[in-house]
C-alpha cells in the first residue's frame, strides 16, 4: 500500500483505534500506555494501534 517512509509514518505513527467505537484517535504512544488519553466520541480510554493492511 504505502512505498515511502514518510507516508507510513504520517498514516501509522501515533495514530490509535477505540475499541469500542472506532473512531481514531492522534497521540503519543506513552500517553495511550499510560491511560491520559480518552476516546472524544465515547470517553473511554481502550484504545488499540491502527491495522496495517
Amino acid at each position: 500500500m504505502v512505498k515511502f517512509p514518510e507516508a507510513t509514518a504520517r498514516l501509522f505513527k501515533n495514530v490509535f483505534v477505540c475499541r469500542k467505537c472506532a473512531s481514531k484517535v492522534h497521540a503519543p504512544n506513552m500517553a495511550v500506555i499510560q491511560g491520559k488519553v480518552k476516546c472524544r466520541r465515547c470517553k473511554k480510554k481502550v484504545l488499540r494501534p491502527i491495522k496495517r493492511k
